[in-house]
């Protein structure tokens, strides 16, 4: 879906200032929607009424746009109502978080409570989403409130405790306790953040599971798995990961098919451990072993390594000690690492960021963070298979900087995890938007380009093969692999499949060892020189008919207003077929005169002809520009190769002043100035770098110690934007 430059760029500009003051970290969350949950709280008791949530009110628009709105006879009979007008003594949660409180409703997102049921496993997680010092009895305001990681941020979601109910029964999810509603109030904030209930329907385990601990999954099918997997996984949870594996069934999950080994098809399990122990008859070889827990708290394999099994008879007691062995029908039990492999068809590993457990003994993975943008015209250049804009595409560049402490087989290098999430998409669902298919490549830096911070040009993509990529382009939130590469320097090129297409990503690299990872500024080098202008000695044709032009329109007073600057360039420039233009627009003659206004916003309004010579020679200048940009001939550039056409028009204020643009600059450029073609004709152009100059010098005018910034008020703040 499109997106407003103000929106975007401010949002963008509060979420870096709230970075600074350490907003967004995990022990100091994003209030969403602005809202405080101790200051409600505390509000609502002293006033003695229960909080009703106006941002996420009891209506149908909470419950959905399609199947659950306005329009659906599901929603005519749902009626809102507090957990204690549905029953007596309502609780938070009774005796413990655990899998049997999570029951599914009329509502497609066994997904997220999937998430919910392996979240209830690890107890340090599951409070830290569910706060628990939350209940019905002592500080009851109606009110209750959730964290959640959500694109780089936590965020506290706060939210009324009134749930759709039918004939008093809950109508999405509940607890096999009638009185227990921690569930039922934690799917509610979920939706809220999504903005409603439907937009939870249909979705991945893994999606929610990041969502609850803020890491990245890795997902293995079992018959493709690498041969490193049981160290994959012996690291993951060394890490505190969550670890989660199933069996395919051609039949839905919920009619769950158990097999005769006691596995059950089509259900999620957890795997609790991964050890190795050397039986008594194995004189040389050690077994590996996988624990594996049924989320039921019952039904277990039956196979070898089972509970009852006489394999553990091979084993010392220390050995069964180490291994926390018992005979108990819990729902836990152990395998051999081969059998494992053999009777389950994939794995999914969701890896924490070093801030989601706070125990410095668990070995946390490195990660870098970067936001990021695909603009339509701009930077949405869409994969390999489009070499002309596969290049304008954002670019980060990566620095492996360690190698891994134990390679495998002998090979050096540094592993690392690529992940690219797609923002929004699920909650932009109600206005049509749908998954982008994205992925992304990792190219090798030249050695003697280490260092700069020089966007990538298009020759280097044609000229250089991938070192790496995702294995695939899908249509997923997030498409996630493992590497292994030599230290050095490199850049990830995340991207939409086809080009055009926009909308908000985050990169995350998560390494073993010390990475960093940041986007290309770019100033983009130019490849060729940039035409000087004519100097004050040489007078060509074209500049003698300008100067008769201006005296015949200037007369005795010597200068020429806006719309006569205008009869005086059209009069020429439309001379120019190559340029196939109708002209300069008055506006844009209005620009320019503010450019050239020496003194600035005390100027006359006019140009002498001092000042009309020294403004032609720039548009010479830019037309020479614009003119190499304008291969085709068709009087316009593409937006994609705006960006290089607008460094090469400002190299020279570049270059006296440091100053250069960075890739958002960019992005306001291309939908300020492009037609809904993605084309710049040669009056947008000019009219672009005009008031690009212009706004330039007059920041320099207001920094008069030079120190980048300026302070303004705001009547000076109309004036620069009114007049420029």
């Amino acid at each position: 879906m499109p997106y407003t430059p103000s929106g975007f760029f401010c949002d963008r500009l509060i979420r870096e200032r709230e970075r600074r003051d350490g907003e967004g970290s995990l022990n100091k969350p994003l209030r969403f929607n602005g809202q405080d949950f101790s200051a409600l709280r505390q509000e609502y008791l002293t006033k003695k009424s229960l909080f009703e949530d106006e941002s996420f009110p009891a209506t149908v628009e909470s419950l959905g746009f399609k199947e659950l709105g306005h329009k659906s006879n599901k929603v005519k009979n749902i009626v809102w109502k507090r957990p204690k007008e549905i029953c007596e003594n309502p609780q938070f949660i009774v005796g413990g978080a655990s899998r049997t409180d999570i029951c599914q409703g009329d509502l497609g997102d066994c997904w997220l409570l999937a998430a919910i049921a392996c979240l209830t496993l690890y107890e340090k997680l599951l409070y830290r989403v569910v706060p628990h010092e939350q209940s019905f009895s002592d500080g009851y305001g109606g009110i209750f409130h959730f964290q959640f990681w959500r694109y780089g941020d936590w965020v506290d979601v706060v939210i009324d405790d009134r749930i759709p109910t039918f004939n008093n029964q809950l109508v999405f999810t509940k607890s096999a306790e009638r009185n227990e509603f921690w569930s039922a109030l934690l799917e509610k904030a979920y939706a809220k953040l999504h903005g409603s209930y439907e937009a939870l329907k249909g979705g991945n385990t893994t999606e929610a599971m990041e969502d609850f601990t803020g890491g990245v999954t890795e997902f293995y099918e079992m018959k493709e798995a690498p041969k490193e997997l049981y160290k994959i996984m012996k690291k993951a949870l060394e890490r505190g990961s969550l670890m989660g594996c199933s069996i395919d069934s051609l039949v839905p999950a919920r009619f769950e098919t158990r097999t005769v080994t006691g596995l059950v098809k089509g259900h999620a399990y957890s795997v609790t451990a991964v050890e190795e122990c050397k039986p008594s008859q194995h004189k040389e070889s050690k077994v590996r072993l996988v624990r594996l827990r049924n989320p039921w708290g019952q039904v277990e394999w039956n196979g070898p390594w089972s509970d009852n099994s006489k394999e553990w008879t091979t084993l010392s007691k220390t050995e069964k000690e180490k291994l926390q062995h018992q005979s108990a029908e819990d729902g836990e039990f152990w395998m051999s690492f081969e059998d494992f492999k053999k009777n389950y068809t994939k794995i999914e590993i969701c890896n924490l960021t070093p801030d989601a457990l706070e125990d410095d003994k668990i070995h946390k993975w490195t990660v870098s963070v970067n936001e990021g943008r695909w603009v339509r015209g701009c930077s949405a250049g869409g994969c390999r298979n489009y070499p002309d804009t596969f290049w304008t595409n954002p670019q980060y560049r990566l620095r492996l900087l360690e190698e891994d402490d134990d390679p495998e087989d002998n090979e050096v290098g540094c592993t690392f995890v690529v992940a690219l999430m797609q923002k929004n998409r699920r909650k932009e669902r109600k206005m049509g938007a749908n998954l982008f298919t994205i992925g992304f490549a990792i190219y090798e830096v030249p050695k003697e380009m280490h260092g700069n911070k020089q966007h990538m040009q298009k020759d280097f993509f044609l000229l250089t093969s991938s070192k790496a990529r995702c294995k695939s382009y899908i249509n997923l939130r997030e498409v996630t692999q493992r590497f292994r590469l030599s230290p050095g320097e490199y850049v990830i090129v995340p991207s939409t499949y086809e080009p055009h297409q926009e909308g908000e990503f985050i990169l995350r690299v998560f390494s073993e060892k010390k990475n960093t990872s940041e986007e290309i500024e770019n100033r983009i080098e130019a490849d060729h020189p940039v035409p000087a202008p004519a100097s004050a000695g040489e007078e060509s044709e074209e500049d003698q008919q300008f100067r008769t032009i201006f005296q015949e329109i200037a007369g005795d007073e010597r200068e020429i207003t806006a719309s006569e600057l205008k009869n005086v360039l059209n009069r020429v420039i439309t001379r120019h077929k190559d340029l196939n233009t109708e002209g300069f627009s008055l506006e844009s003659c209005r620009s320019m005169i503010a450019l050239m206004d020496v003194s600035f916003m005390d100027g006359t309004g006019r140009l002498n002809l001092q000042e009309f010579r020294h403004l032609w020679n720039k548009i010479k200048q830019w037309q020479g520009i614009f003119k190499h940009y304008n291969a085709d001939q068709f009087g316009s550039i593409n937006s994609y190769e705006m960006r290089n056409a607008v460094n090469d028009a400002v190299m020279c204020l570049v270059s006296r002043s440091g100053f250069r643009l960075n890739n958002q600059l960019y992005d306001i450029i291309t939908m300020r100035y492009a037609n809904e073609n993605m084309n710049i004709d040669f009056d947008s152009f000019i009219s672009c770098l005009v008031r690009l100059e212009a706004m330039f010098r007059a920041f320099q005018a207001f920094d008069q110690d030079g120190d980048g910034t300026i302070r303004l008020s705001v009547l000076e703040w109309l004036q620069l934007t009114m007049y420029a």
